[in-house]
């Protein structure tokens, strides 16, 4: 019924038990996952996983916030995405409140490195997977400036406004809503989930992180997207079997290119 868009079940801690959370998976009717590349050191072990189980599949790409991760190059990244387990590039953007005190000039290889994704995003056919954080406007700017509709994508993890959900809508992105949904205070957050059109709208772990409630306190893993998906039915008063069915349906069209 569900599928997580964006989790990270290679990380410490998560690939020790990944029998258990693809268990836990089943149970919880979450048929399929995309486990997401942060840098090209760990990305073998992404790879690894979505050729071990068929229902796991793999991106490619380095994030906004590892200053340090070694940066690769459009052919580079072009080539690791021919595999055909890896279904997107990314993730990918800008993220600035993670340097806070450091000039744009400072932070001019994050935009340089997002350019290069989204150039191997065009080049080899592959949607974008999009983080970004305190930099909406730089991020929608670098994606007019390097044509990204063209290929389109999502953007994970959303905690902008509406009007910055809307911008990304008009650059044919999806919107991805996350655990933080489910939190008192994140009205922000659930008016875009209410106002995202169903089929523009994805939902995600990014586990380990952003645990929903009522887990709160605890690891968060894929199965958890379940109770991402029902708190967003409520939200949107529809029935949860067809918020999981649109969502499913729109994550199989926009990195696979067609229907489940």
């Amino acid at each position: 019924m569900f599928i997580d868009s964006h989790c990270h079940i290679n990380f410490n801690g998560m690939i020790q038990r990944l029998p258990d959370i693809l268990e836990q998976m089943r149970v919880n009717a979450v048929t399929h996952a995309l486990c997401v590349s942060v840098d090209l050191e760990t990305f073998p072990s992404v790879l690894e996983i979505a050729h071990t189980y068929p229902h796991i599949f793999a991106s490619v790409g380095v994030h906004p916030g590892y200053e340090h991760a070694r940066d690769p190059d459009v052919t580079e990244l072009v080539s690791l995405a021919q595999d055909p387990k890896v279904i997107a590039i990314g993730e990918t953007g800008l993220d600035y409140y993670s340097f806070k005190g450091k000039t744009l000039d400072a932070l001019a290889w994050q935009q340089k490195r997002f350019r290069t994704h989204i150039q191997a995003a065009l080049a080899s056919g592959k949607p974008l997977i999009i983080h970004t954080r305190s930099a909406a406007q730089d991020t929608l700017r670098i994606m007019r400036e390097e044509g990204a509709a063209a290929v389109g994508g999502v953007i994970h993890c959303f905690t902008e406004t509406w009007d910055i959900a809307q911008a990304a809508l008009e650059l044919n992105f999806f919107i991805s809503i996350s655990g933080i949904v489910t939190f008192k205070n994140a009205t922000q957050i659930q008016e875009v989930a209410q106002k995202v059109p169903l089929e523009h709208l994805l939902i995600e772990t990014d586990s380990p992180y952003l645990t929903p409630v009522p887990y709160r306190g605890k690891l968060n893993e894929p199965a958890h997207v379940s109770h991402i998906g029902r708190f967003i039915a409520l939200l949107r008063n529809i029935d949860i079997a067809q918020l999981g069915s649109s969502t499913s349906a729109n994550f199989f069209r926009l990195f696979c290119g067609s229907n489940f």
